[in-house]
Formats: structure tokens, sequence, C-alpha cells
């Protein structure tokens, strides 16, 4: 008989450990996106829910959404390359501006 009740507290324990651990899981997109400081961090937090409801059919996507940006470079998966594309502006933005002046005179 005490037997029976150590069995069900155990597979009560394991099933709370179970739900704990995949609804951590999922969070991991938002956990992503609030560390990364991320301008739709409230809603990847939102569609983990639903991907949690929806058996992980979003969860990839989410996890892509979180790590597409960063702080420091924005969108996208630009490495070094992006610093080039930022001097290339710059430098259509003083060939404009001198043309601009030349045009005033």
């Amino acid at each position: 008989m005490v037997l029976d009740y150590v069995a069900l507290a155990i597979l009560i324990v394991v099933v709370c450990l179970v739900v704990y651990g995949v609804v951590a899981v999922y969070g991991i997109p938002h956990q992503i996106a609030r560390a990364r400081h991320h301008p739709h961090a409230d809603a990847i937090g939102a569609a983990t829910w639903v991907s949690l409801f929806t058996l992980g059919v979003l969860w990839p996507f989410l996890w892509i959404w979180a790590m597409a940006y960063r702080p420091d470079r924005g969108w996208g998966f630009a490495g070094e390359e992006g610093g080039e594309d930022l001097s290339a502006l710059e430098a259509l933005d003083r060939r404009v501006a001198a043309l601009e002046q030349g045009a005033r005179r």
C-alpha cells in the first residue's frame, strides 16, 4: 500500500518535470529574442505559446526569427561584409552631396 503512494508521487513528479522541460525548451526562442533586444520579442513570446499548443509546428521558424536579429548589425547574417556596404553607402552619400552643391552653383 505504501509503495503505491510512493509510485504515485514519483509519477506526479516525473510528469511535472516533463511538462516543465517542454515549456522551458519551447521558450528558448523568446529568451534569445529578449537577450538580443529583438524588436519583436513579445510577438515571438506569444508565438512560442501558440507553437506549444500546435505541437511545435512553428518552433523552428521562431528560432530562426529570433536568431536573425542582432543589435550590432540588425537583420540578416551579414558578417564583416556589412561594414563594406556601409562605407559604399557613405561614399554614395558624399557623391550625391557634391552633385547637389554643384547643381546649386
